[in-house]
This record gives structure tokens, C-alpha cells and sequence, in this order.
């Protein structure tokens, strides 16, 4: 083994394969945080880059490719674990390898269209080819269909590699959420001229795809993680793996119902929708609280420091942002004045940057650390040690900043431009034009550039941690 070089002669198939999915997913993530940039300033100079890259074009790239960029690091994290959990070599990877260049070029191709092709007419083919005009799942419909084939090729190169070898809680868990994972983006290709039929199923995807799927894979990765870094007991995490699954699917189901109050359906949701819909997130923080109780046994040794940061990290940050910013917004009584404001947009930072993002990073850093042959990551990392701990520091910094600037803004929106105006024109635009919103817009500015900053160190830390590294990993087990 080649201990502080990247070298691939130190990963197995799967983990190549997940190396890969890992490459794009960072690079979508930088484009992520440039074009959030560039919409943040849009707020700013509403003139800026106007008829060339305008703000529902910038935003459209921004948001999809928040989504892209997870997607690929959830499936990269599920290959890099396929051949430890299952115990054989990952079955289809030259499909496997396929599908992602499949996915990657298609994507690109999406991004490009978006930028230079933009809209076109009402029609077939521009929902075929150009843009859904669906929110947050814009991508057109031949794009659509290629996420679901691939989708169903990862799903099949794990269900496989599973069959092959061994099975355990974690393998059963994610092999059935990669089922829901395929099945329930099907929701969003539905076409009808009904508008509250449309977003019935639309919020399907949006809801279900993210918030019950996408959390059940998170909770599968956690428990693999904790295994790994702390060494804490199976039973243990698989234990909790079972409980969120069955208050993912219980409150994750009914807690769709918060998206129903506003377009038609009957009022018993107003109730269901706002109390379900907080309890998602709690079964991954017990985990997390219990496995590091359990791992006092080994004085609280960890195989990586910056991976287990970045779960404990996603611990807080998926039960603040997804559950108490949630439960705090989604409370129908609540929402009536704040759906569609800034603070809509403050939650959604906060939630799918701490459920989702820093559960992804955290894996980045568990494969960097094999990539590199296994290297000590843990305490006293020399030279470079600092940059890991900085970048944490300012993501987070960053997006609470961020978070907080728009939750501002948001609490001027829904006392203006609801609770005064009523949901009028004249209201919208006297709120937006309101001091407040106008400094909450500048510091989200102020707190996107300490974002990008985290962000480019991120990456820099990356490419150089553990580089010439010559002591092995701590061993927790």
C-alpha cells in the first residue's frame, strides 16, 4: 500500500467507481456556491448580467445543481461502502461505470442548455428538451428518463453486489430506500393542466425524493461512518437505522402534507402536515448521541478527525436546519405568512446544507484517507491540519450567516408584505424595497463569500490532506 500518494492501486473496484462520482459531485458543488454568488448579487444590482445570465437562470443552475452535486456524492458514498459491507466485489461495475458517464455528459448537457438556450416555446418540446418548468426538478424529459435508468443501474449494481455476498440491518435499509429512491422521482414526470393536480405530485419529488429517501440513505452512511471511525458496536446504529425508518416513512409521509395547505385540499392537513413533518431528523441525532457514548470504551478514538467533525456537524445541522427550522416554518398558522419569503429560502440553506452536505463531505475525507493508503487522519496532522478545521469553521459560519440574514429578511416579508399588505402586488414590492430586506440581502452577500471562502479551502484541503503522510490509520476496533 502506498501510504501519501494518491494511488488508486489502493482502492477496490467500487471505490474507484465512487472516486469518480466524487470528482463531479465537487465540482458541481463549486458551481453551486459560484452561481449562488452571482444570484445573491442579482438581489443586490438587479441589472447584473441582465438578458445574459438572468436570476431565474442563475437560480435554476444554482438549485439544480445543489441537487446534482448530492446526488452524485450519495451515490459515490453507497459505492465506496458497497465491497466492505457486502464483503465481494461490486457485481456490474463496467455498467456501473457506464451509467456515470451517462449521468456526467447528461448533465452537462442540461447545464449548457440552461445557460445558453434558456426557454423556448410553451410547447412539447421545450418540456422534452429545453426545461419542465417544474421548480427545482426543471431538467427536461429526456434528462428526467436518463436519472431513473441510471438510478435503476446503481440500484441494481448494489441490490447485486448484496446478493453476492453478505447482507446486514444497513445493506436491507438502503436497498429498499434505493428502490423508493428510483420509484418516487417517476411522481414529478406526471403532466396535467391542473395546477394543484401538477404540484400534488410535483411536491411528491420535492418532499418525498428529499426528505424521505434522501434521509434514509443519510441514516444508512451514518451508521457505516460510526462503524468505521469509532468503532461503535453494529447493533447499535442498525438499531436506530430501523427507528428512523420507520419515523422516516411515518412522519415523512404525513409530514407532506405541510406543502398542502395552499393549493385545494382539505383542511385535516393543516394539523397533520405541520406536526410530522419536525420529526424526521431525531432518530439520526440519538444515533450519533449514543454511538459516541458507546465509543468511551475506546477513550474516544477516531480513525478520521475530519470526517467524524463533519458528521457530528451534520448531527446538529440536520436537526437544527431540517427539524427546528422546519417544525418552526411549517406550522400552518406560521406558514399562512411566511411560505414563499426569504424565509422559505433561510430554511432550505440551512436544511440541505446540515442533512445533507456535510454528511457528503465527511465521505470525501473517509475516501482521501484510503485513497492516500490508509494514512493517519486523526489528531496532530502536520502542516496542514489547520485547513480542514478552517474550512469547517467557515462553511458553517457561512451558512448560518446566511441563514440568519434571510430568516431577517423573511420576518420583514411576512410582516409587510402579509400581514400588512395582505399578499398584494403593491405589499411584495414595498417589501422588497424595505431597509431591512435590503441589509438582510447585503449580509447574505457578505456571508456567501465566507461560504465560497470555506469552500475553496475545502477543496485545497482536499487535494492535500495526508500528502507524504507516512503513519497508518488509528485503529478504533
Amino acid at each position: 500500500m502506498n501510504n501519501g500518494v494518491l494511488d488508486s492501486n489502493n482502492l477496490n473496484g467500487g471505490q474507484k467507481l465512487a472516486v469518480k462520482y466524487f470528482s463531479v459531485a465537487v465540482i458541481l458543488f463549486v458551481a453551486q456556491i459560484l452561481f449562488g454568488l452571482v444570484t445573491a448579487l442579482q438581489y443586490i444590482i438587479p441589472e447584473l448580467f441582465f438578458e445574459v445570465l438572468d436570476f431565474s437562470v442563475a437560480r435554476t443552475v444554482h438549485i439544480n445543481a445543489l441537487v446534482i452535486w448530492l446526488l452524485f456524492g450519495f451515490m459515490g458514498a453507497v459505492y465506496w461502502l458497497l465491497e466492505d459491507e457486502a464483503g465481494v466485489e461490486t457485481v456490474g461495475l463496467k455498467l456501473g461505470n457506464l451509467a456515470f458517464w451517462v449521468f456526467t455528459l447528461a448533465v452537462t448537457i442540461v447545464v449548457l442548455v440552461y445557460l445558453f438556450v434558456q426557454v423556448g416555446p410553451g410547447d412539447d418540446t421545450t418540456r422534452w428538451l429545453i426545461n419542465e418548468g417544474r421548480e427545482y426538478i426543471e431538467a427536461p424529459r429526456w434528462a428526467d428518463i436518463g436519472i431513473v435508468i441510471c438510478i435503476l443501474v446503481f440500484f441494481y449494481n448494489a441490490a447485486a453486489t448484496f446478493m453476492k455476498g453478505s447482507w446486514s440491518g444497513i445493506s436491507g435499509v438502503l436497498i429498499l430506500d434505493l428502490v423508493a429512491l428510483a420509484g418516487l422521482y417517476l411522481a414529478g414526470m406526471f403532466y396535467t393542466t391542473n395546477i394543484s393536480v401538477d404540484q400534488f405530485w410535483w411536491w411528491w419529488v420535492i418532499h418525498l425524493w428529499v426528505e424521505a429517501t434522501w434521509e434514509v440513505l443519510v441514516g444508512c452512511i451514518m451508521a457505516w461512518g460510526l462503524i468505521k471511525l469509532l468503532g461503535v458496536r453494529r447493533q447499535i446504529v442498525t438499531t436506530w437505522l430501523y427507528i428512523e425508518v420507520a419515523l422516516m416513512f411515518g412522519s415523512g409521509i404525513l409530514g407532506l402534507g405541510h406543502h398542502y395547505f395552499w393549493i385545494g385540499t382539505p383542511e385535516y392537513w393543516f394539523t397533520i402536515g405541520g406536526f410530522f413533518s419536525a420529526l424526521e431528523p431525531i432518530p439520526l441525532v440519538a444515533m450519533v448521541v449514543h454511538a459516541l457514548y458507546d465509543s468511551g470504551v475506546h477513550k474516544f478514538k477516531a480513525a478520521n478527525h475530519p470526517a467524524m467533525a463533519w458528521l457530528i456537524a451534520h448531527t446538529f445541522g440536520n436537526f437544527f436546519g431540517a427539524g427546528v427550522f422546519g417544525f418552526m416554518h411549517t406550522l400552518p398558522q406560521i406558514n399562512l405568512y411566511t411560505h414563499g419569503t426569504q424565509w422559505s429560502a433561510s430554511h432550505g440553506h440551512l436544511s440541505f446544507f446540515g442533512a445533507y452536505a456535510t454528511i457528503v463531505i465527511a465521505v470525501f475525507y473517509i475516501a482521501v484517507q484510503q485513497w492516500r493508503g490508509g494514512v493517519w487522519m486523526s489528531g496532530d496532522l502536520p502542516g496542514n491540519g489547520w485547513k480542514w478545521k478552517w474550512s469547517l469553521a467557515l462553511l458553517n459560519i457561512g451558512v448560518l450567516g446566511m441563514t440568519m440574514a434571510m430568516l431577517v429578511a423573511g420576518y420583514e416579508q411576512s410582516f409587510i408584505e402579509r400581514a400588512i399588505e395582505g399578499s398584494t402586488w403593491s405589499g411584495y414590492f414595498a417589501a422588497q424595497m424595505h431597509p431591512w430586506f435590503i441589509q438582510g440581502m447585503n449580509w447574505r452577500m457578505v456571508f456567501g463569500i465566507v461560504t465560497a471562502a470555506g469552500t475553496v479551502l475545502l477543496v485545497w484541503d482536499l487535494l492535500t490532506i495526508g500528502k507524504g503522510e507516512k503513519r497508518t490509520r488509528q485503529e478504533v476496533s
